[in-house]
Protein backbone atom coordinates (compact mmCIF):
# COMPACT_ATOMS: atom_id res chain seq x y z
CA UNK A 1 0.00 0.00 0.00
CA UNK A 2 1.22 3.66 -0.96
CA UNK A 3 1.65 6.74 1.21
CA UNK A 4 -1.17 8.00 0.59
CA UNK A 5 -3.65 4.88 0.50
CA UNK A 6 -2.73 4.38 4.14
CA UNK A 7 -2.81 7.90 4.97
CA UNK A 8 -6.52 7.90 4.02
CA UNK A 9 -6.93 4.30 5.63
CA UNK A 10 -5.44 5.79 8.75
CA UNK A 11 -7.77 8.51 8.90
CA UNK A 12 -10.63 6.58 8.47
CA UNK A 13 -9.49 4.05 11.39
CA UNK A 14 -9.75 7.38 13.38
CA UNK A 15 -12.98 8.55 12.44
CA UNK A 16 -13.79 4.74 13.24
CA UNK A 17 -12.65 5.39 16.92
CA UNK A 18 -14.41 9.33 16.83
CA UNK A 19 -17.20 7.32 16.11
CA UNK A 20 -17.39 5.28 19.70
CA UNK A 21 -15.55 7.78 21.62
CA UNK A 22 -17.18 10.51 20.64
CA UNK A 23 -20.78 9.58 18.37
CA UNK A 24 -21.98 13.46 18.18
CA UNK A 25 -18.87 14.97 16.10
CA UNK A 26 -18.40 11.71 14.52
CA UNK A 27 -21.91 11.63 12.89
CA UNK A 28 -22.29 15.64 12.66
CA UNK A 29 -19.15 15.77 10.57
CA UNK A 30 -20.31 12.68 8.67
CA UNK A 31 -23.74 14.30 7.96
CA UNK A 32 -22.29 17.37 6.72
CA UNK A 33 -19.72 15.77 4.75
CA UNK A 34 -22.71 13.69 2.38
CA UNK A 35 -25.07 16.67 2.49
CA UNK A 36 -22.23 18.80 1.27
CA UNK A 37 -20.93 16.30 -1.49
CA UNK A 38 -24.46 14.99 -3.15
CA UNK A 39 -25.20 16.14 -6.48
CA UNK A 40 -27.13 19.52 -6.81
CA UNK A 41 -25.70 22.84 -8.75
CA UNK A 42 -22.42 21.33 -8.52
CA UNK A 43 -21.74 17.39 -9.55
CA UNK A 44 -19.91 15.30 -6.51
CA UNK A 45 -16.83 15.06 -8.48
CA UNK A 46 -16.64 18.99 -9.25
CA UNK A 47 -17.18 19.23 -5.20
CA UNK A 48 -14.34 16.88 -4.48
CA UNK A 49 -12.13 18.91 -7.13
CA UNK A 50 -13.08 21.93 -5.23
CA UNK A 51 -12.40 20.65 -1.99
CA UNK A 52 -8.70 19.00 -3.29
CA UNK A 53 -7.58 22.62 -4.25
CA UNK A 54 -8.59 24.06 -0.78
CA UNK A 55 -6.70 21.33 0.89
CA UNK A 56 -3.65 21.89 -1.12
CA UNK A 57 -4.16 25.82 -0.08
CA UNK A 58 -4.60 25.28 3.55
CA UNK A 59 -1.42 22.96 3.23
CA UNK A 60 -3.51 19.68 5.01
CA UNK A 61 -1.48 16.40 3.37
CA UNK A 62 -4.51 14.30 4.87
CA UNK A 63 -7.18 16.05 3.53
CA UNK A 64 -4.85 16.18 0.03
CA UNK A 65 -5.13 12.42 -0.29
CA UNK A 66 -9.01 11.76 1.06
CA UNK A 67 -9.92 14.34 -1.72
CA UNK A 68 -7.67 12.91 -4.24
CA UNK A 69 -8.80 9.34 -3.50
CA UNK A 70 -12.75 10.78 -3.71
CA UNK A 71 -12.37 12.42 -6.49
CA UNK A 72 -11.12 10.03 -8.53
CA UNK A 73 -13.55 7.64 -6.91
CA UNK A 74 -15.98 10.09 -8.62
CA UNK A 75 -14.52 10.40 -12.03
CA UNK A 76 -11.69 12.94 -11.76
CA UNK A 77 -9.23 12.51 -14.68
CA UNK A 78 -5.83 12.98 -14.54
CA UNK A 79 -6.01 16.44 -16.13
CA UNK A 80 -9.08 17.67 -13.78
CA UNK A 81 -6.89 16.99 -10.77
CA UNK A 82 -3.83 18.42 -12.37
CA UNK A 83 -6.01 21.99 -13.26
CA UNK A 84 -7.12 21.87 -9.85
CA UNK A 85 -3.64 21.69 -8.63
CA UNK A 86 -2.84 24.31 -10.89
CA UNK A 87 -5.28 26.46 -9.69
CA UNK A 88 -4.87 25.88 -5.71
CA UNK A 89 -0.74 27.75 -6.98
CA UNK A 90 -2.31 30.82 -8.33
CA UNK A 91 -4.45 31.17 -5.04
CA UNK A 92 -1.79 29.88 -2.66
CA UNK A 93 1.55 30.87 -4.22
CA UNK A 94 4.86 28.72 -3.21
CA UNK A 95 3.16 26.83 -0.53
CA UNK A 96 0.55 25.20 -2.41
CA UNK A 97 3.34 24.46 -5.24
CA UNK A 98 4.91 22.51 -2.20
CA UNK A 99 1.75 20.28 -1.53
CA UNK A 100 0.79 20.25 -5.00
CA UNK A 101 3.28 18.43 -5.72
CA UNK A 102 1.65 15.78 -2.46
CA UNK A 103 -1.15 16.49 -4.36
CA UNK A 104 0.20 14.62 -7.79
CA UNK A 105 1.53 11.98 -5.96
CA UNK A 106 -1.35 11.37 -4.49
CA UNK A 107 -3.14 11.27 -7.77
CA UNK A 108 -0.29 8.77 -8.99
CA UNK A 109 -0.82 6.42 -6.68
CA UNK A 110 -4.61 6.55 -6.73
CA UNK A 111 -5.38 6.00 -10.36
Amino acid sequence: MGKYKEQVGCIFDFIGTLSKENPGIAEGFSKLHKVAGEDKALSGKMKELISLGISITIRCEGCIACHVQAAVQAGATKEEIIETIGVAVVMGGGPSLVYGEKAYKSMLEMM
